[in-house]
């Protein structure tokens, strides 16, 4: 028996090491093209190889289409992109049944497959549709398959979805629900780059020749990657760590006094989604175990989006961001 859990550990290892290699071989294809976004280039990745869907919040023009663009050519996946706009119907991002006549004049339906039929989809300006239309996507995040006129039809494996949202015109929004922004395994902000990287952008983006994304993985290796992170060892402080900082989140005793400003806060999804992806943090950074240190690290991205302050806190001028660092100083 021990001798079996040996050969299972050397299988994992071994695994964790190539995948390791190939992990930061794409990181390192997709920095040739994105310049000073390192944080979003890494915690985009750690969400994919969680399996996950990532929200990126930034204003326009900081290479969040490029991105995934990018992401698409590295990670060897079949990428298509949808402009979210208020007249944007459930069946342009899912599909539609057509009647077709045959040459005898048989009719019957054939179904047509809409953009969602992709392995990584980019939901631009996704709070720029209607509930209606943000509603379909939830079910194909959720679910991973559509129902069109009562069949059901699989999405591709693996099945992504990266939706940008610009912080500054609400004018002609519909803000997430609650219930859509949970399906997100994280919410990542994409801020402005620093002077140098800056530069850089200059530079490499106006010349003659522009830098080109270059393939460094494939669909399958990267589901294989995906069934690896599942498979990596989580020490019990790890453990204790997450569930003590998700549940500090919520209001209720487990808070303290900052439980008084909290309105309401994650559940279990969230504990589930730090728990794959500081394992993916781990396998991305060539670990074959998650930290203390990642589930601090990663903290803010996964819980952010499913907490709300109540208005005394909101008046006060507290934060969601105030707050989490508050409570992650408790564990770290």
């Amino acid at each position: 028996m021990a001798e079996s859990a040996e050969k299972l550990e050397d299988a994992i290892v071994r695994s964790a090491e190539q995948v390791s290699g190939q992990i930061r071989a794409a990181k390192e294809a997709i920095s040739a093209v994105i310049f000073g976004q390192d944080k979003v280039v890494e915690n985009t990745l750690v969400t994919i190889l969680s399996g996950g869907h990532a929200l990126l919040i930034g204003v326009p023009g900081l290479a969040k289409t490029k991105l995934v663009e990018t992401l698409g050519v590295t990670l060897g996946l079949d990428a298509k992109r949808i402009q979210f706009t208020p007249d944007l119907m459930p069946s342009d991002i899912l599909g539609a049944e057509v009647l077709d006549e045959s040459s005898a004049g048989k009719r019957s339906f054939r179904f047509i497959a809409g953009p969602v039929f992709a392995q990584l989809l980019m939901a631009d300006e996704i709070n720029r549709a209607s509930p209606r239309t943000q509603s379909a996507l939830l079910q194909a995040m959720q679910e991973q398959h559509i129902t069109v006129a009562g069949a059901r039809h699989d999405l591709p494996k693996p099945f992504h979805v990266l939706a940008t949202q610009n912080p500054l015109e609400q004018e002609g929004t519909y803000p997430l629900p609650e219930a859509q922004l949970d399906r997100f395994l994280m919410e990542i902000d994409v801020d402005y780059p620093d002077r140098e990287a800056e530069r850089r952008i200059l530079f490499e983006t106006t010349g003659a020749e522009e830098s080109v994304a270059k393939a460094a993985m494939t669909a399958d290796a990267l589901i294989a990657a995906q069934r690896l992170v599942r498979r990596l060892p989580v020490g019990d402080s790890v453990v204790e760590a997450i569930l003590s900082l998700v549940r500090s989140a919520r209001p209720g005793p487990d808070a303290g006094e900052t439980g008084k400003l909290i309105a309401w806060g994650p559940g279990p999804r969230a504990s589930q989604s730090l728990m794959l992806a500081v394992r993916a943090r781990a396998l991305l950074d060539g670990r074959l175990a998650p930290s203390i240190d990642d589930v601090l690290d990663l903290a803010e991205p996964v819980l952010k989006h499913r907490m709300a302050l109540t208005f005394p806190a909101r008046a006060e001028g507290r934060t969601i961001p105030d707050v989490i660092r508050q409570l992650r100083s408790r564990i770290g």
